[in-house]
């Protein structure tokens, strides 16, 4: 009789109840608002390009090539529009789709790299789709979220299965290229040192040395020439300015800052130690369980073979990243899966090992409770402190109508994690994974309103319609384009001689600034002013920008400046 029914049941099993959980959750947060600004929009602003204007070879941004990124991710989103039309709702879906592989991926590692503790394959998913803020940035349209799944999906085909030892190396090396294709060369400091120390880890390569890294190199071999398939056409498609930042200057560039100045490149330097003052946040919230901490710090050898996988994973990988001059958060998050694993794995050990410790209560997630509690009241008490005067502040402000309602959901979240017993990771996880939706949910109701940008991009894209030029005065990073359906690029202005220039000779023309704080005559002649961060976006008449400058009364506007948001929370003119 086939077993295969058995099987599937078998592999529901497996995924039940973390996948269902987290995809429900996830839908929720990242359908709760539009896609974020900067990240989000520019990602789209440059599929929406593509896409409008036919360029699937050479990625574009306000009609130049865009040389950051590879294409992988936007043409999985072009994919989706060419299937369900242009929208932001397949690119949102897209992302949690990914990162709930992402949570498959980790679940089979850990079922391939400990194979005699069957509770890592649940263990692991669960610490992993509890880092609250890897959850909130998988919430971003952007590269890191995929080049993550692309890890874990190669070095998911270095370990060994039940039936065969041999890494699947024509596998490794799709896995590799197609996350080279997401985000060039950075893919290789992902996977390269499972690889190079795999002796360490793995008795195949041990008793195959030869075999081991003959093979790996054509693997790197492969990866690299799926990605020359692209770039050398795109090179010599998008100009010689163009090819020179894809090829050497845009990657060299983020390595060391030297190489990036003067060069207008994302570098983003960050000294040595930028990451280590930030692992409490990236590490959140098992930065504040004892036991996992006490279970790390315990570890001695001999390590079984998924510890030391982990291990040659994240320690060369982390000192690397620290010496590379170019730095973000976000840059570590491949990294998370084996994070999990480590944790996960040093809890088994800790288990088997020492019960005591295992169970001792005062190395349970009480501290977490006790500061879920804490920020409960905090939150209960905001509206007194705001009323009273004794709080003021863009969020307090923001926040205090809604806070009580939260207040509720991390009192009982505190009090979930002061429970003891069995159960202790699952709850953990659980909540985490709550209270990052919690969050992004009162961010949703509080803040959005000084992020969302359809207000100013619905205005440039009725702009254009009605053939009219557009400016930005600034550096503009395509932040309109995708939600203003834009089709001509927009001027950037820098400096006051520009101004002018640019209204002399578009008297018909918009420009939008960006100032810090707003005047009278931006509320008297602007034709729209809206909240961006803790600053102001602002849409004017070209001329009237340019004879406020000048020093001049410009005429008085056909119709009000329209301000957003209204007290009600529409995008209406304010009477």
């Amino acid at each position: 009789m086939s077993s295969s029914p058995y099987s599937r049941t078998e592999q529901l099993r497996a995924v039940w109840p973390w996948l269902p959980l987290w995809t429900v959750v996830a839908l929720l947060a990242i359908f709760s608002h539009g896609p974020m600004p900067l990240y989000s929009t520019r990602t789209l602003a440059v599929a929406w390009e593509m896409w409008n204007q036919g360029h699937w070879l050479v990625p574009h941004i306000n009609g130049q090539p865009y040389s950051e990124k590879a294409p992988l991710l936007f043409w999985l989103i072009q994919a989706g529009w060419f299937a369900f039309g242009v929208n932001d709702i397949w690119p949102r879906v897209l992302e949690v789709l990914i990162g709930g592989t992402q949570l498959v991926l980790v679940s089979m590692l850990a079922r391939r790299l400990f194979p005699s503790r069957p509770w890592m394959a649940k263990a692991a998913p669960w610490m992993l789709l509890a880092f609250g803020y890897a959850f909130l940035f998988g919430l971003q349209i952007m590269y890191d979220v995929l080049l993550a799944l692309w890890t874990l999906a190669a070095l998911l085909c270095l370990t060994p299965k039940t039936q065969r030892a041999e890494p699947r190396w024509l596998l490794f090396g799709l896995c590799i290229g197609l996350g080279l294709l997401t985000k060039g060369p950075v893919m290789l400091l992902h996977v390269i040192f499972p690889w190079l120390l795999g002796p360490l880890w793995s008795d195949w390569a041990r008793q195959h040395r030869a075999r081991w890294y003959g093979r790996g190199v054509l693997s790197l071999l492969l990866g690299g020439a799926m990605l020359l398939a692209w770039a050398l056409p795109a090179g010599f498609s998008g100009g010689e300015a163009y090819r020179q930042r894809l090829f050497f200057t845009q990657t060299a560039g983020r390595v060391l800052d030297k190489l990036s100045q003067g060069k207008d490149l994302q570098n983003h330097a960050e000294p040595i130690w930028f990451y280590l003052q930030w692992l409490p946040l990236l590490l959140f919230p098992f930065s504040g369980w004892p036991r996992v901490w006490v279970a790390v710090a315990g570890l001695r050898r001999p390590l079984e073979p998924g510890l030391r996988f982990a291990l040659c994973w994240l320690v060369p990988g982390f000192i690397v990243f620290s010496l590379i001059s170019g730095k973000q958060l976000y840059y570590p998050l491949p990294e998370m899966g084996g994070i999990a694993l480590l944790m996960a794995g040093a809890i088994a050990v800790l288990r088997e090992r020492r019960p005591a410790l295992a169970g001792n209560g005062w190395l349970g997630t009480w501290p977490l409770g006790v500061g879920g509690i804490a920020f409960a009241m905090v939150l209960f008490a905001l509206p007194l402190l705001v009323a009273g005067n004794h709080l003021h502040g863009e969020w307090p402000d923001a926040a205090a109508p809604y806070s009580r309602y939260f207040s509720v959901v991390f009192l009982l979240l505190g009090g979930l994690l002061l429970l003891r017993g069995r159960g202790e990771l699952r709850r953990l996880a659980v909540a985490g994974l709550v209270g990052a939706l919690a969050l992004n949910t009162l961010f949703t109701l509080t803040l959005w309103t000084r992020w969302d940008l359809r207000p100013t991009a619905h205005l440039l894209g009725a702009v254009e319609q009605a053939n009219r030029p557009i400016a930005y005065l600034g550096n503009y990073e395509g932040q309109f384009h995708f939600e203003g359906r834009l089709t001509h690029p927009i001027d950037e202005l820098s400096g006051e001689q520009a101004l002018q220039d640019y209204a002399r000779s578009h008297p018909d023309g918009v420009i939008v600034t960006h100032p810090e704080k707003l005047d009278a005559n931006d509320m008297r002649y602007a034709l729209l002013v809206q909240p961006f961060r803790s600053s102001w976006l602002v849409v004017w008449p070209a001329v009237s920008l340019a004879d406020l400058h000048a020093g001049h009364t410009p005429p008085e506007p056909a119709q009000p400046t329209r301000v957003y948001p209204t007290s009600d929370g529409r995008y209406r003119p304010q009477p």
